[in-house]
């Protein structure tokens, strides 16, 4: 180790992948090294984000998440230590300088920029949708075909925390399909995904279901509960734990619109009923819609894959329609969501022919999907899983 100008040291990317540690965290961006080990608490985008590229290069990760970069650099100043040494070698340098050529374009083509129509005219279709759904049971009753109409058109609107929300999606782009690290994946109490999870699970003797059923059980335990139960309990721990109390007035208000205007005219008991029906469908829509991006690519341990490879690894798009788009709400586009999560979705499809371009010139899958067969593979990739745990079981129990 040597001494870099201004008096900071130099280090390899041996010796900062080293510094991996919860109270140990070096990170890289733009050949700077920053130790992040205090500051990591402190982060607006929480300190799970940053921490998973410690010891690792977060360039692309970095840039990524933020837009502005002349707002986040007066936090980097106080944290830098150094940088990398000169003639580290950088396997992935072609692709990585093509790749930032590319987000230099979408910057030039303008396709940062959100248009504000299109979500205007969203924001509307979803509160007339929640307006239809009142005024199906006002006008025609609470019996049951206006009942499931109502429920069916209420099932568009959503009250969660922000925070949370934010915590539990910033970390799933940051790190997608990476067990121990992408809380999307952090499922092995219930379902076992990917080549890896099946085996790690068998040989832990901690089995806790017949994962060799599980793409049978599926459709009764994940899309039907992971909105009414799962969510639920981590939406309002996540708020009381981090004394959110703003999450917690804008939840609450939430409720309280919906029981006020329901209870009216469907008595507390059915204002239930109708309430978890409700909770139920959106499930249901999230869980298809989402997985289908995720659960049938590559899952694994985090091996710092370069931004690129390993949002490409984990994600998959679904074909352009009209209906894929309005009904996937554009994620569809998940590579390009993934590879630009601040680019605002009704851009997505214009990146879309300049990054198969670039990962056809080097060598990297992308798929796509037609969206029946995006359901399909959810259920055949929960299958193999399963397979592989039951094999592995067995072999472990043998030896």
């Amino acid at each position: 180790m040597g001494k870099g100008g201004k008096g900071l040291n130099t280090y390899s990317y041996q010796e900062v992948s080293k510094h991996d540690k919860w109270d140990d965290r070096w990170i890289i961006i733009n050949n700077e090294v920053y130790n992040i080990t205090n500051w990591a608490r402190r982060h607006p985008g929480g300190s799970k984000v940053i921490g998973h590229y410690a010891g690792q290069d977060a360039t692309d990760a970095f840039r990524a998440f933020h837009n502005d970069l002349d707002q986040v650099q007066k936090y980097l100043l106080p944290l830098h230590i150094g940088s990398v040494q000169k003639g580290e070698v950088n396997t992935n340098f072609s692709l990585e300088k093509d790749f930032r050529n590319l987000r230099e374009t979408a910057e030039n083509m303008g396709l940062f920029k959100p248009s504000y129509t299109f979500f205007f005219v969203h924001l509307a279709h979803i509160i007339a949708m929640e307006v239809m759904a009142y005024l199906t049971l006002y006008y025609f009753g609470t019996g049951w075909i206006p009942f499931l109409v109502s429920v069916c058109l209420y099932a568009t609107v959503q009250g969660a925390s922000p925070s949370w929300w934010n915590h539990m999606h910033y970390q799933h782009h940051a790190k997608p399909n990476v067990m121990g690290k992408d809380p999307d994946v952090r499922v092995d109490q219930l379902f076992v995904v990917g080549e890896k999870m099946p085996i790690e699970v068998a040989k832990s003797n901690k089995s806790a279901m017949p994962y060799n059923q599980q793409h049978k059980y599926f459709f009764f335990i994940g899309p039907p509960l992971l909105f009414p139960v799962y969510f639920q309990f981590m939406l309002f721990r996540h708020i009381f734990t981090r004394r959110l109390w703003k999450d917690f007035i804008v939840v609450m208000a939430f409720y309280v619109k919906f029981f006020y205007l329901y209870t009216s005219m469907l008595g507390l008991g059915w204002c239930l009923v109708y309430y978890e029906i409700m909770r139920v469908l959106e499930s249901h829509w999230f869980t298809w819609v989402s997985q289908s991006n995720h659960i049938p690519m590559d899952i694994d341990r985090d091996t710092a894959e370069p931004w690129i490879r390993l949002q490409m690894k984990a994600t998959c798009d679904i074909e352009k329609s009209f209906f894929n788009d309005w009904f996937t709400g554009h994620l569809n586009f998940q590579i390009e969501h993934h590879l630009f999560p601040t680019m605002p979705r009704h851009n997505l499809y214009k990146i879309q022919p300049l990054v198969q371009s670039l990962c056809k010139k080097h060598g990297i899958p992308y798929q796509m999907k037609t969206l029946s067969q995006s359901f399909i593979d959810i259920v055949k990739s929960l299958k193999h899983s399963g397979e592989l745990w039951e094999a592995a079981l067995h072999a472990h129990h043998v030896s």
